[in-house]
């Protein structure tokens, strides 16, 4: 309260003293003033009633003080209540908010600015315990099943050399399995940890290389067409990389028989995009955003051995806010999705002159 009310004190007491150092006070009748005489005019002296300056004074300090005591109370009770509800607020009683406090102000505006802060918290803790559980699960499954191939080859006393040899062989291929979902996890924790140093690379030159790296998807009857325009970008070419991979992978492993995959790569006024579409089972609308949490497939189904981790439209998702990308995608009303993904443009100078210096580089 004393923060206040000095400030109206002190001001008060300025203004006070120069109104009375400006009050002229005349000598009462019949006195003589001083340095008047023959040849001297008479001078008027100014006085400061020490009574009257007393009772100002004292009068200015209450005011002071009540005008302290009311912006403390009245104008900064609220502040108090919500830096009290905020602190009690943790990581167990996220589910709190502040609420409406019946007001206009700016601290009706910080009470609402706080609780979607709380909202937005709650939703990530909510998502990280889900995370850690699917992720014990998951590595908790090939160690399960490796134990339990060992203990029936190790019980069997008449096993042969060749039934062992089959066991060694699935004892193996569950490492495998459990190495691709380590090296998952470790991409989308190095996607959400954010892009340190960027540099600069073309969009196409990185779609291209995914691409002939994945032959396989030709073979499985899924037709995989490319229209890759020089797209300049900036950014971590080995987690962009990691995002096209994880987008054609989703596109070929979730399609149907006869089907096809479009990705294509332009350069737009806002950056680079690159756009990746497939046909494939229907998808709801409403099931699209799901889709890139982590562990997730369609119908609200979780992951199976051999139907992949459920991780690759996430590590897709945290690639893409590391780089600032802005990510879109809808389902496609005869089935499959429509995925685009546009990075901030980069240094187009430099990569417009090593793609070749024209956009129609292929």
């Amino acid at each position: 309260m004393l923060l206040y009310a000095v400030p109206f004190f002190v001001s008060g007491t300025v203004l006070l003293a120069a109104a009375l150092v400006g009050t002229k006070v005349s000598s009462p009748a019949g006195s003589v003033p001083v340095g008047t005489g023959p040849g001297v005019a008479p001078t008027t002296t100014t006085q400061f009633p020490f009574l009257t300056w007393s009772v100002c004074v004292a009068v200015l300090l209450l005011v002071s003080v009540g005008l302290g005591w009311l912006v403390t109370v009245r104008f900064l009770r609220p502040l108090r209540t919500i830096t009290a509800t905020a602190r009690d607020i943790s990581a167990s009683n996220l589910h709190r908010r502040l609420g409406p406090t019946g007001r206009t102000d700016e601290f009706a505006e910080l009470a609402a600015t706080l609780d979607d802060l709380f909202g937005r918290l709650e939703a990530a803790f909510a998502s990280q315990r889900r995370f850690v559980a699917n992720a014990s699960h998951e590595l908790r499954t090939p160690l399960t099943a490796q134990r339990a191939i060992l203990q029936v080859a190790l019980a069997d006393p008449d096993a042969t050399v060749e039934a062992l040899r089959v066991a060694c062989g699935e004892v193996l291929e569950l490492g495998a399995t459990q190495g691709h979902l380590i090296e998952a996890l470790l991409t989308l924790a190095s996607g959400e940890q954010g892009v340190d140093r960027r540099e600069p690379f073309d969009l196409a030159d990185v779609a291209r290389r995914v691409l002939s790296n994945r032959p396989p998807a030709r073979s499985a009857g899924v037709a995989v067409e490319a229209a890759l325009g020089a797209a300049p970008a900036s950014g971590d070419p080995l987690l962009v990389e990691s995002l096209v991979a994880n987008l054609v992978d989703n596109a070929t492993r979730y399609n149907v028989a006869g089907g096809r995959v479009e990705v294509t790569t332009s350069a737009t006024a806002d950056g680079a995009r690159l756009s990746v579409r497939n046909s494939g089972p229907v998808v709801q609308p409403a099931e699209v955003e799901r889709l890139f949490e982590p562990f997730q497939q369609l119908d609200g189904r979780r992951v199976r051995h051999g139907e992949g981790h459920g991780l690759g439209l996430a590590i897709v998702r945290a690639i893409a806010d590391a780089h600032g990308a802005r990510l879109a995608a809808a389902a496609r009303p005869a089935g499959g999705l429509d995925i685009e993904v546009t990075f901030p443009r980069g240094s187009t100078d430099r990569l417009v002159a090593a793609a070749g210096g024209g956009p129609g580089h292929r």
